[in-house]
């Protein structure tokens, strides 16, 4: 008997895990660059919460469109093809960013998004199982949560960017004052906050046409998928007939749309609950992911001690402990709570993929696509939430993510039941 357990990344891996580590942090920047532009699109073109929220329509709504096509690529091709596509589409979205600021047209900025979120549809399909295929099984969750951390790294760069770029070039002209203007003082006003809009996304564009060059000059790390012989057909009733996958994807939808919502409307309500302007607001966001930061590398290390079901059932129910907080305290004590409701999520998407795909092998190519279309959920629910704002106001809005995380926590305690306590990295003890 080998007691010897399997390494987390093996040796010849290396380059193609830090490659890969470099596009989680480049999707998190993407994604958490979008969350303030919510807020930024509601001001510059004076829109309602509900209006401006199709931002995360669009940008979700495109990760949902593109899942599938990225799945039969990666299954008809390979990892490195779906990688280098995935790249490219993203490159060019957030290149469009340039024109749509030049047309100061609210639909050429949704047109780009869509574009720059397909592209990293198809980049996070491919690179989350591809994660997983580049060592053994048995260490594929914390390898899965090891990338992740680095996804943390890019959304501290998005909110940094989005706080330093964008905000404070908004101008304090409210909607009212806005109305007062003549047609050439409100060119001039949106014109500016577009362009500061338009900058780091263009830098983005640079950043990710260097990813493409180096994964080009890279080779695969696992194997081609040309040696597949399962059919598309056969791959997706495998995966319909397993609750474990099926449930799964519903966890993620609800996650993603609990922490779109947290991150969306965080600017918001500090402006509601401390009288702040969005710059103090984009301060919050951006103290919120350096706690996601700091906790997804503690997550990765709690979890080769313990079972991450266990983990994600006690970080699910706590968010919702604490999003009853941000309801019920609209003052400093709710901004606390909004805070640390990013400690809680930290482990989630992670660990609900890895969990959701442990043991398909070669059918976690589809599967991925389905974990991947979950992400609809960012475009859906912060459209309910803006709802319940404009309707019901900013702190009751937050009832929407803690109904997401009660169902996440169903789902753990439902991974508890059928698969028991222990941890899928302990596992790898056993040979």
């Amino acid at each position: 008997m080998n007691n010897t357990a399997p390494a987390l990344i093996p040796a010849g891996n290396r380059i193609q895990f830090i490659l890969l580590a470099l596009c989680f942090a480049a999707w998190g920047t993407a994604a958490n660059m979008t969350d303030p532009l919510v807020s930024v699109f509601s001001k510059t073109f004076s829109m309602s919460a509900l209006q401006s929220a199709l931002v995360q329509f669009s940008y979700y709504g495109a990760y949902f469109c593109l899942a599938i096509p990225a799945a039969l690529i990666n299954k008809v091709f390979s990892f490195k093809t779906g990688m280098l596509m995935g790249l490219g589409m993203a490159c060019t979205g957030a290149f469009l960013f340039y024109p749509a600021s030049q047309a100061m047209t609210y639909g050429y900025f949704l047109a780009a998004l869509f574009i720059l979120a397909g592209g990293l549809s198809i980049l996070e399909t491919s690179a989350n199982p591809y994660v997983m295929k580049l060592g053994s099984e048995a260490t594929a969750t914390r390898r899965l949560n090891l990338a992740q951390a680095f996804n943390p790294l890019g959304t501290n760069l998005g909110v940094f960017l989005a706080a330093t770029l964008i905000l404070p070039n908004l101008s304090s002209a409210n909607a009212a004052a806005r109305a007062t203007m003549n047609q050439m003082q409100l060119n001039e006003v949106v014109s500016a906050e577009l362009n500061a809009v338009m900058t780091p996304y263009v830098g983005m564009a640079g950043f990710l046409a260097l990813l493409w060059i180096a994964f080009a000059l890279c080779r695969p790390g696992v194997s081609s998928a040309h040696s597949e012989k399962a059919l598309v057909t056969e791959s997706m009733g495998r995966l319909l007939r397993l609750p474990h996958y099926r449930f799964g994807v519903a966890a993620q939808f609800f996650n993603v749309g609990a922490q779109t919502c947290m991150w969306t409307f965080t600017i918001q309500y500090v402006m509601k609950a401390l009288s702040a302007d969005e710059v103090t607001g984009g301060h919050v966001l951006q103290y919120s992911m350096i706690l996601f930061l700091i906790s997804r590398f503690v997550m990765t290390w709690l979890m080769g001690r313990y079972s991450p079901s266990r983990l994600l059932a006690l970080m699910s129910a706590t968010a919702i402990a604490l999003c009853l907080v941000v309801i019920m305290s609209l003052n400093v004590t709710g901004v606390i709570a909004l805070i640390l409701v990013s400690g809680c999520l930290s482990l989630m998407f992670p660990t609900i993929y890895a969990l959701s795909l442990h043991g398909l092998g070669d059918d976690a190519k589809l599967g991925a696509a389905g974990l991947v279309m979950a992400i609809l959920g960012g475009a859906l629910f912060p459209m309910l939430q803006a709802y319940v704002m404009d309707t019901s106001g900013v702190g009751t809005s937050f009832i929407i993510p803690a109904g997401c995380f009660a169902f996440i926590t169903t789902y753990a305690c439902y991974i508890i039941k059928t698969q028991g306590n222990v941890s899928v990295t302990h596992n790898e003890k056993r040979t």
